[in-house]
């Protein structure tokens, strides 16, 4: 993706399903779980840039000692920080008690971070500063061992609020208004009164205060807890967390907005945000990875005992298809298939463009993101070429000559990589003047395989803001002279802002919506643009699920031609030589292409929870202010 879009969270649960001599003894380390965590947390490195977390708990420990162990970093590199912290602190016990080392039991006394639950977090925040404190998992401490609350998640909330006023009308004080803040209160608030039910039942029933606390680790009802806690939620997430004593959980949004696979056998129980990390550290086929349904919850007791059970009720499916354009590995086999499809299925618009003159055309693609899709645009193209050279043998077959046969044959799709990137190279200057030229070098290219007379078509995984295409990329190509730069998006054109998790908030930043403003001001409709804020004013009193998102009003007297023409002209500067052509993906196609992920409100307005619609509504209203807040 030629603008990064960084966010999209990810999560890893481990539970360890046997005693730790287990491990050490098929395995030749207490540590299973930790080291599984690490790959698991980098097998997902993609989904978070600037922090990551852990969490372990250790059963049945004896009052006095630690059972629950946390870190979290926001360097550089946070998951190599946090785990060298790690192996830095248990090293440094091994030196000073050798004799830790074959006796596990000593270790799970004695040495933090082993356990048999485990909880990850790899974080891009869209809430807050960057700073270690807004770095998951999050810790609510208790005395009480059932109190202690763990949460690290994957997720927005549109309304958090009213979330936070919630808080405040069930008599809380709470201490931020961000949204995790906010559902981790939520959760310690029933949570505790659960708790505090338990503990009167086992009084009242005979047993004393020592006796309670077995009663009420095996008596709590987690799924009454969550349906309590996520009873208001708007949002999308698989919010994933610990309890003091043992007992965890994974919540899926109804929706299915935000993804969550888990797996499960005699020795662990493990849950992820994507199927082929799981499928890569435990080396488990892919039928063996289970989707997590959406308004489910993934509740394991104490005990081991793992269940599933429904805890809202599913809306209509609209998982998140930027997971399959672009966040999740393309490593997954459904979403490897889909991506060559998106690739497929936006061939016939190219040929189009290049007047179906496959021989003066070049294929490429940026970044390296967008290969996958890239190699479906080479099916495509090479079935088009397959039925040009059909055509010409059949329009000559009286005349045909071995010579022209041969050289039919040889007519080959022309696929080259033309741009690599520098990854030394920094742009540290601030000043815009000095910085655009710098930024232009960013990639290097390659010379010498593309002629004057040629088309350059190169493949992305999609175009948010635009800003790299002409400060960066479109000057790059330009300087291999083509006759045109056909620059192809895998996914529609971004014309709404996300508000469950990808970092795009901001209506004026997308050049989708640039451009439906200059096709206004060009018309002479821009009237419209007045009308719109005045209609979003109007809804700001409006309850969420009777706001309407006027939004859409902006774009619908264009087709998607003309927006792509308009976008063209927006990223061309004047010292671009080549003529830039842009072509989109349709709705219709990435649907057909990702059957299963069918949330598109990002290209369509069509926001699957009533909070969409008033984030929507509320980005228009700061962009027309003037109005630099986040919308949600």
């Amino acid at each position: 993706m030629s603008d990064a879009l960084k966010h999209e969270c990810g999560i890893a649960m481990v539970r360890l399903l046997k005693p730790l001599e287990y491990y050490k003894e098929k395995y030749g380390t207490a540590f299973f779980g930790v080291n599984k965590m690490y790959l698991m947390m980098e097998k997902q490195h993609n989904r978070g840039q600037d922090g990551a977390g852990f969490a372990s708990i250790k059963l049945d420990v004896n009052p006095g000692e630690r059972y629950i162990s946390r870190v979290r970093s926001n360097a550089s590199q946070p998951i190599q920080d946090i785990f060298a912290q790690i192996n830095e602190r248990i090293n440094n016990e091994f030196e000073i008690h050798p004799e830790y080392k074959d006796d596990v039991t000593a270790q799970k006394k004695n040495i933090p971070y082993i356990g048999e639950v485990f909880l990850g977090h790899v974080r891009y925040g869209t809430f807050g500063v960057n700073s270690v404190e807004n770095v998951h998992p999050f810790l609510r401490q208790n005395n009480w061992m059932h109190r202690n609350l763990i949460i690290a998640g994957n997720f927005n909330m549109t309304n958090t609020n009213e979330l936070f006023d919630n808080l405040i009308k069930l008599g809380m004080h709470p201490k931020e208004k961000a949204d995790t803040i906010t559902v981790m209160e939520k959760i310690g608030h029933f949570l505790d009164d659960a708790v505090r039910k338990l503990y009167k039942k086992a009084r009242k029933a005979g047993l004393n205060k020592i006796e309670a606390s077995p009663y009420i680790a095996e008596h709590l009802n987690v799924a009454k807890i969550l349906r309590k806690s996520a009873k208001d939620w708007d949002g999308g997430y698989a919010m994933a967390g610990m309890l003091g004593h043992g007992d965890s959980f994974v919540l899926r949004d109804p929706a299915g907005i935000r993804p969550a696979y888990f797996y499960q056998d005699d020795e662990v129980i493990v849950v992820a945000s994507e199927r082929p990390a799981i499928q890569t550290v435990f080396n488990v086929p892919f039928e063996s990875v289970q989707e997590l349904e959406p308004g489910h919850a993934i509740i394991i007791k104490k005990d081991g005992n793992m269940k599933v059970t429904e805890i809202l009720e599913p809306l209509e499916r609209k998982s998140c298809s930027f997971e399959r354009i672009y966040f999740s590995r393309g490593s997954d086999a459904e979403i490897y298939q889909e991506r060559k499809e998106l690739g497929r299925l936006v061939m016939p618009k190219v040929l189009e463009a290049i007047d179906y003159d496959t021989e003066n055309s070049v294929f490429s693609f940026i970044p390296n993101t967008a290969e996958t899709s890239f190699y479906g645009l080479l099916d495509a193209a090479q079935n088009e070429l397959n039925k040009q050279k059909n055509e010409a043998i059949l329009k000559e077959e009286g005349s045909l000559t071995t010579e022209r046969l041969l050289q039919i044959q040889q007519h080959k799709i022309r696929t080259e990589k033309i741009a690599i990137k520098d990854v030394k190279l920094r742009t540290f200057i601030t000043d815009d003047s000095s910085r655009d030229d710098l930024v232009a070098h960013v990639y290097d290219v390659t010379y010498g395989v593309v002629k004057e007379s040629d088309n350059l078509v190169i493949i992305d995984d999609s175009i948010v803001r635009g800003t790299t295409l002409k400060k960066s990329i479109l000057k790059m190509l330009d300087r291999l002279k083509p006759k045109q730069i056909v620059v192809v998006s895998s996914a529609p054109q971004i014309r709404y802002p996300d508000c469950y998790g990808i970092d795009m908030a901001r209506l004026e930043d997308l050049v989708a919506f640039q451009a439906a403003l200059a096709l206004h001001k060009e018309r002479g409709t821009y009237a419209v643009v007045d009308d719109i804020y005045n209609r979003c004013k109007k809804q700001t009193a409006l309850h969420d699920k009777e706001v309407v998102n006027h939004v859409k009003e902006l774009y619908a007297p264009f087709s998607d031609e003309e927006l792509s023409d308009k976008i063209a002209q927006i990223i061309s500067v004047e010292t671009i030589n080549a003529k830039v052509k842009l072509i989109f993906q349709s709705v219709d196609n990435l649907h057909i292409a990702c059957p299963k992920n069918l949330g598109d409100w990002y290209f369509t307005g069509n926001y699957p929870t009533p909070g969409g619609n008033r984030v929507v509504n509320k980005a228009y209203i700061n962009f027309y202010e003037g109005n630099t807040e986040r919308a949600y």
